[in-house]
């Protein structure tokens, strides 16, 4: 007569043989990151990011792999571009993927709504989205958003680091606050406020003011999104969200993405940085007349001293407190992730390239998150704030 197993050993060898491994939680969740600024660095490096790249964050090959189903390209240039220039370049950028999904058709394909991205998601393609960064680049004219609009994009971030006519940066009501013409949000600006809302098009609170922000809350009349942003609370960083601004963001419905940028992670980056950047003086005034474009020199200057700049990551840790403080502070509900891959310099040891979303989905699992919350974080309550603005 054969010997049966104890109940409770049975219903534990049950639970080990049923029990997913965090790599398939990661694959089984959609997951949207909602900025990565690969399309400015492709208009000057020329590379074609449909294929696998050795330099960089980003290209479908390593997406793919690190289970990346959605993308919300940043379509960004600098303050120097004024009116006359600088919704041209928006379309340059545009452009560039539309270029990128024609080369790639199986890989990738652009969508305007939750629908058409789930569905590119059941067909194993990368759902491509549009969000332009800096309201510089609609040059104060209402019908240039309803242009942009048109060509696919999701969010407008309503500022960079500089002010426009209508709403005021985050850098510039710090350092500029007593000679600021206004602040906050103009008339004008509330009123391109309500037109986004209109229209469907996330508006973008990564980059704003306080004041801005606040202003936005009381206007928007749908969720609102921070498409790159940490806790003020754990780096002070001005571009980085206090806890009443978390907070007022939850109340309102809305998302924050969590930047991986060390600088916006680890209060120590910057000093560390400044170091590394005058020890090195030379070769990255050298690197920006190559390229025309500091951030970008500075990134390859991180990648030619690699083994001097992993010294001053921070850990991978530090990252996922950035996500563990806010889902406790306002909920899980009002978390996601916004990598800034391909715009920064430098991010935590260990996330080096698309490749390393897993890791974020294995740490979250540790600390005790549920398969269901982990889902939220990776692109669940996205999809939600972009389905609650588009309408379906």
């Amino acid at each position: 007569m054969k010997k049966l197993l104890p109940l409770s050993l049975l219903l534990l060898l049950i639970i080990a043989a049923s029990a997913q491994t965090p790599m398939q939680i990661h694959q089984k969740a959609i997951l949207i990151d909602t900025h990565n600024d690969i399309l400015s660095n492709i208009l000057i490096t020329k590379q074609d990011v449909g294929k696998l790249q050795t330099t960089g964050n980003f290209d479908l090959v390593r997406a793919k792999q690190g289970g990346l189903d959605g993308q919300i390209f940043s379509i960004w240039c600098g303050e120097e571009y004024g009116n006359g220039t600088a919704f041209a370049f928006a379309n340059r950028e545009i452009d560039s993927l539309y270029a990128l999904i024609a080369r790639n058709p199986g890989k990738i394909t652009l969508v305007h709504n939750s629908k058409e991205l789930k569905r590119a998601v059941k067909q194993q393609k990368m759902a491509a989205m549009i969000g332009v960064e800096g309201g510089h680049m609609i040059e104060d004219r209402m019908d240039y958003i309803d242009s942009l609009a048109k060509r696919g994009m999701n969010y407008l971030t309503l500022t960079w680091n500089n002010s426009t006519s209508w709403a005021t940066s985050a850098r510039d009501e710090v350092t500029k606050k007593d000679s600021l013409k206004h602040l906050g949000l103009t008339d004008y600006g509330k009123q391109i406020v309500k037109h986004l809302n209109d229209l469907g098009v996330m508006v973008d609170v990564s980059h704003v003011g306080e004041q801005t922000f606040y202003d936005v809350i009381a206007t928007s009349t749908k969720p609102v999104i921070a498409s790159h942003s940490c806790a003020w609370a754990i780096d002070p960083n001005r571009r980085n969200m206090k806890d009443d601004q978390l907070k007022a963001l939850a109340k309102n419905g809305g998302v924050v993405c969590v930047n991986f940028y060390s600088g916006f992670v680890d209060s120590t980056y910057s000093a560390k940085s400044a170091a590394f950047i005058r020890q090195h003086r030379a070769e990255l005034d050298s690197l920006t007349k190559v390229y025309h474009d500091g951030d970008l020199a500075n990134i390859r200057l991180n990648e030619i001293y690699k083994s001097e700049s992993d010294k001053i990551r921070p850990p991978l840790s530090l990252l996922i407190h950035h996500i563990d403080y806010i889902a406790k502070l306002i909920g899980v509900d009002h978390v996601g992730i916004g990598s800034d891959f391909d715009g920064a310099e430098s991010y935590p040891l260990g996330m080096n390239s698309v490749t390393d979303y897993p890791k974020v989905t294995e740490e979250l699992l540790k600390l005790g998150y549920s398969e269901k919350d982990v889902s939220k974080i990776l692109g669940g309550n996205v999809i939600r704030v972009f389905k609650a603005n588009v309408g379906k």
